[in-house]
């Protein structure tokens, strides 16, 4: 079984350190977590939410519907009720009685424990375990854990505030039907950190970026991390300088990424077409949001692929990846650095605010240092020009760094294998399709996509952060008894049209998209691996549910 509880309250009221708490205390004793937010962009006012979902097995989308509604002001329950779900429980804080739910004054027993109003999460926290009929040890572990460096007072503080929280709903333990642990704790990741752990593991050790909406998160974990891992985080002037660095380090055999999102992006398109015309193998990590232009900057979208498959000018190979949950985010994020180092090209790893918000409890992710293959060759060839540039059967050149016995040259205008300027027709064809075969190559390491449970004549197709919501989907409506299964695609450029065309023969295939145009399914027809198919977008800035996905089918 599962239960889902919802923290709300204004911008400031801390939904966002309340939720954390539950999310870590959850999965600290066993149990599976999904949690995501949903928050305004603003820095105070308006109604921010926390998801929290626990169950005995793993989790792989929120619910459309609340078990347990805790509201921080009147403003939250007034918004959220309609969301709760039969028979679910609601607490207020206030002091007003009489309602249709628990009133628990949070502040006031903080403050009883000799706290201040700031520990109130501490005692909602203790009335939540206690409605859902969990004992105080694991929340208690938790808070000791989280303010162990601010003094005994603040730890033995917060203690009692949960204790008191606890208490102060007695009567009604256990109100809430919740899931039994399942077993041993996993740790709990979000999705930003999984990213930043896998660029670091996998050796990056520059890294440029301007800070944009919901791709800081990224930035900030890789901050965190950078004394562990020898890394240089440096917040670039704009989104135009960070490619342009990242091109002077790779340059320097140096493997570095930058994090952004659209607007961001956009202004990145001049860099990476020179990242293209240069083979130099950046990565840029693109987390959507609904757009055009400023759009819902705290939002989720799936908006921006068409756009990431053909941004910049001129023609040159990029491979975007498209990690569908935090395990994958972690694999794909080694993976990009990989093959942008393999095939000398750049590479996009696109998410999304839902999946880079996301918290799920897995099994430990490595965090020790597995540095992937540069592919650099040697410079050592004295009275031989290097050619950086080389013209080979495969379009990967040998790629070697300054400092060895022979110049190495680049250059934005077209060029010679040398590197040097050139304007001969012929070395213009012959350079270009050098670069257009590394395809082949590419392709050769396509990542192949899931198919859950297993093929079935009814398909819905996805990639990315709908990944989670489409699988939990599919199991409820094979349940009904419909033949359909979900293909999952974690790598979605390039495309080979001949090699996925067999996957969609004679089926039929529902797009579930978080855009309004159907982008990948779009590519994969103009890849020729696509005939026709339905589309069932999803565009108002949340993410996918498997409920509404299943309504959205039967309907």
């Amino acid at each position: 079984m599962t239960t889902n509880i919802r923290i709300c309250g204004a911008a400031g009221q801390g939904v966002q350190s309340f939720g954390d708490l539950l999310a870590r205390t959850f999965a600290s004793m066993g149990l599976h977590v999904f949690a995501t937010q949903s928050y305004l962009s603003r820095i105070r006012g308006g109604i921010n939410s926390y998801d929290v979902r626990i169950g005995s097995e793993e989790l792989f989308s929120s619910a459309r519907k609340t078990d347990l509604l805790v509201a921080l002001n009147r403003e939250a329950l007034d918004q959220e009720k309609a969301n709760l779900a039969m028979n679910g429980v609601m607490i207020l804080n206030t002091a007003e009685s009489g309602g249709n739910y628990l009133a628990l004054q949070m502040d006031k027993l903080a403050q009883a424990a000799g706290g201040t109003a700031r520990m109130a999460n501490s005692a909602g926290a203790g009335a939540v375990v206690s409605v859902l009929g969990y004992d105080l040890d694991a929340l208690h572990k938790c808070l000791t854990q989280e303010f162990s460096k601010k003094g005994r007072d603040i730890v033995e503080q917060n203690l009692d505030a949960a204790s008191r929280g606890y208490r102060a709903v007695a009567g009604h333990e256990g109100l809430v039907r919740a899931p039994k642990p399942a077993g041993a704790p996993a740790t709990l990741y979000d999705g930003s950190t999984a990213i930043a752990l896998g660029a670091a593991t996998a050796g990056v050790k520059i890294v440029f970026s301007y800070p944009m909406t919901p791709s800081s998160g990224v930035l900030t974990a890789l901050a965190g991390m950078s004394h562990k891992y020898g890394m240089v985080v440096e917040q670039a002037e704009d989104e135009i300088a960070a490619p342009n660095l990242l091109c002077g380090a790779t340059f320097a055999g140096v493997p570095a990424m930058t994090t952004t999102s659209g607007g961001g992006f956009a202004l990145m398109a001049e860099g990476l077409s020179l990242a293209g015309m240069l083979e130099l193998p950046i990565v840029i990590f693109l987390s959507m949001r609904p757009g055009p232009a400023t759009g819902m900057p705290t939002r989720t979208a799936q908006g921006d692929l068409a756009f990431a498959a053909h941004a910049g000018h001129g023609e040159f190979p990029k491979i975007i990846l498209a990690p569908g949950d935090l395990r994958q985010a972690f694999d794909l994020t080694r993976r990009a650095f990989e093959l942008a180092h393999k095939f000398q090209t750049p590479v996009i790893l696109v998410a999304d605010q839902f999946l880079t918000d996301l918290q799920k409890n897995i099994p430990e992710l490595p965090d020790a240092p597995d540095y992937i293959n540069l592919h650099l060759a040697k410079n050592s060839a004295p009275g031989k020009a290097y050619e950086r540039y080389l013209v080979t059967d495969s379009g990967v050149s040998p790629r070697a760094v300054p400092g060895g016995d022979s110049y190495v040259v680049s250059a934005s205008d077209m060029h010679a294998e040398g590197g040097h300027l050139s304007e001969d027709f012929n070395v213009q064809i012959a350079l270009q399709d050098k670069r257009m075969r590394k395809i082949t190559g590419i392709l050769d390491e396509f990542i192949q996509p899931e198919i859950h449970p297993e093929p079935a004549g009814e398909i819905l197709l996805c990639w990315g952060s709908a990944y989670g919501p489409c699988r939990a989907a599919v199991d409820l409506l094979r349940a009904r008894g419909r033949d359909v299964c979900m293909v999952h695609f974690p790598m979605v450029w390039p495309l080979d049209g001949a090699a996925h065309a067999p996957l969609f023969e004679g089926r039929r295939v529902i797009a579930v998209e978080g855009n309004g145009t159907g982008q990948f399914a779009l590519l994969l027809r103009q890849a020729g691996a696509l005939r026709e198919f339905s589309l069932l977008p999803r565009y108002d800035g949340l993410p996918f549910t498997a409920e509404f996905i299943e309504t959205e089918v039967l309907s």
